[in-house]
C-alpha cells in the first residue's frame, strides 16, 4: 500500500484569479485530471478577501475551517447562509451553488474535499482519540494538532504524522488504526467511496 506523504508547509500555492486567496492542492484523481474532469480533489485554501467561490457543477463539496477567524458562505437567494467560524466542523454544499464568501477578519485557511457527484461520495471524520477507520479505496489523513501514529491494517506499515503532515492513497483498499501521541491532538480522516 502506498501512502503519498505531504506537508502542509511545502504544498505549492496557486493564486486565485480574483486575487482573493490561494489554493494548495494536496491531491487530485485521476492523475493529470483538470478542474473539469477530476473525480476527487483535496486541497487547503487561504481566503484573504471576500469574493465569489468558483462554481463546480456536478461536484459535492465539503469545507472546514483550519485556522483563522473564518468566512461566511452565502448565496443571493439565502438558500445557503452559513458562518464557517468553528475549526474542524465540516460544511457540505453543492459545487454549482453561487456562493459568495465574506471574510470575518484576517485571512483564514480551510480544508476542502470535492467529489464528482455521479461517481463518488466522501465521508469526513475528525479524530481526537485512538480509533480505527474502515477500509476505503481512496482517502486521506491530515494531522491538524499534535502527532499521530497511523498503522496500515493490510501491510502493518506505520507512519508518524506530525502537525501539518498527512498522506493520501488511491486505488488501493485501505483501513487504518490511528493513535495520537499526546493530549489535544486532532486528525482529519477522509474516505471516498463509490456513489450509491
Amino acid at each position: 500500500m502506498s501512502l503519498h506523504r505531504y506537508d502542509r508547509a511545502t504544498l505549492a500555492a496557486t493564486p486565485w484569479k480574483n486575487g482573493g486567496g490561494v489554493t494548495r492542492e494536496i491531491a487530485c484523481w485521476p492523475p493529470g485530471a483538470g478542474m473539469d474532469d477530476f473525480q476527487w480533489r483535496l486541497s487547503i485554501a487561504t481566503i484573504a478577501a471576500s469574493g465569489p467561490f468558483s462554481p463546480f457543477p456536478g461536484v459535492d463539496r465539503i469545507i472546514a475551517l483550519l485556522d483563522g477567524p473564518g468566512v461566511r458562505l452565502a448565496t443571493s437567494d439565502s438558500a445557503i447562509d452559513h458562518v464557517l467560524n468553528r475549526p474542524l466542523e465540516p460544511f457540505s454544499f453543492p459545487g454549482e451553488a453561487a456562493i459568495h464568501g465574506t471574510v470575518l477578519g484576517d485571512a483564514s485557511s480551510d480544508f476542502n474535499v470535492m467529489t464528482r457527484r455521479s461517481l463518488l461520495r466522501a465521508q469526513w471524520q475528525v479524530l481526537r482519540a485512538p480509533a480505527s477507520i474502515g477500509a476505503a479505496v481512496h482517502g486521506m489523513l491530515l494531522a491538524v494538532h499534535g502527532s499521530w501514529h497511523a498503522y496500515a491494517q493490510d501491510s502493518g506499515a506505520e507512519h508518524r504524522l506530525d502537525a501539518g503532515q498527512g498522506g493520501w492513497w488511491a486505488d488501493e483498499n485501505q483501513a487504518w488504526r490511528l493513535a495520537p501521541t499526546g493530549a489535544g491532538a486532532a486528525l482529519i480522516a477522509v474516505r471516498i467511496f463509490a456513489a450509491v
